[in-house]
């Protein structure tokens, strides 16, 4: 296996503040040591260029620093680094583990304890942590599922409305290969959430036009009277999913974050919402052409399934 290492000096004038300062960076991008002064990542493209640049600001003060490619380090096998890397994530969501699990008890004892308001708030913390800590989890740490699954289950105890939507009968992704596909101009979250769903499970070179009314024969969602959309509390993207009985995981991360932007009902708490919705909003501010926010729109919602799945996934055994 290949990895990337950087190791760097200072001179003793600097050595106090900025070595402190590096030393947080070298945390924050996950790197681990593998000898004193040593510090590894795997070779990812934006390991390789968080290095690069970080040595490039250790010159820069007058300092001396190397990033080298490496196959191997003796004396320390390559299942040991992993370990190395697999502990410093366990440390990180075994934090977390025991906030949320304080943050459960106190739920379970009612409003006296905590009202809604505050628990939402702490569950997304609790969120924006857990995503800065999967962001470097480069080799899927089995705890992030454990701690996936207690957030989720603390999120279930804060919604608001607990009223369940009438059962979606479901339908076979088969029968709509060929189908013709329209929904309202100036697509938004949902509606674009909803294209790249059947650009990535139902079919990739669909037929998607932005229209206010639906011609025959065209399959119309996230518009009025038409076959799919908003099902009691659950957005279209939702009802798609359960439609087509789409379980994949990440999906039901997605599925909250469309939910809260497009419903804004306070379901869910997740970190991505604002930053995802401030990136919509200037593509509609631009002006940009409807299939140009449809195509930004699809590599954006690909991106966020994959952060998402891996953070959903349990990890390989090796």
């Amino acid at each position: 296996m290949n990895w990337v290492v950087f190791s760097y000096s200072l001179s003793t004038k600097r050595a106090s503040s900025a070595r402190v300062s590096f030393w947080r960076r070298l945390q924050r991008m996950g790197a681990v040591t593998a000898k004193a002064g040593v510090y590894v990542l795997p070779p990812h493209d934006e390991c390789v260029e968080a290095f690069q640049w970080l040595a490039q600001e250790v010159q820069q003060i007058g300092g001396d620093a190397v990033v080298m490619r490496v196959d191997r380090f003796e004396g320390l096998p390559d299942a040991k680094l992993v370990e190395l890397f697999q502990e410093t994530s366990r440390a990180k969501y075994a934090e977390i583990e025991t906030e949320a699990a304080d943050l459960e008890k106190l739920l379970r004892r009612g409003k006296k304890a905590i009202d809604r308001v505050e628990g939402l708030e702490n569950l997304e913390k609790l969120r924006k942590r857990q995503a800065d800590i999967a962001r470097v989890d480069f080799f899927n740490c089995p705890e992030a599922v454990k701690v996936s699954d207690l957030l989720r289950r603390i999120q279930e105890q804060l919604r608001q409305d607990k009223t369940v939507v009438a059962p979606i009968a479901i339908k076979k992704v088969v029968d709509y290969r060929e189908a013709r596909w329209v929904t309202r101009p100036r697509p938004h979250i949902d509606r674009l959430a909803c294209a790249w769903l059947i650009r990535r499970f139902i079919n990739p070179t669909a037929e998607i036009r932005y229209a206010t009314r639906s011609d025959s024969g065209e399959i119309g969602f996230d518009m009025r009277d038409v076959e799919f959309g908003h099902e009691g509390n659950f957005c279209t993207f939702e009802t798609m999913m359960a439609t087509f009985g789409l379980k994949e995981p990440g999906l039901q991360g997605l599925a909250e974050i469309v939910h809260e932007i497009d419903l804004r009902d306070g379901r869910y708490a997740r970190p991505e919402t604002a930053g995802l919705e401030l990136i919509l909003k200037g593509w509609l501010q631009a002006g940009l052409p409807d299939k140009e926010i449809e195509q930004r729109g699809i590599a954006l919602f690909e991106g966020l399934f994959t952060a998402l799945s891996r953070m959903s996934r349990p990890a390989r055994t090796t």
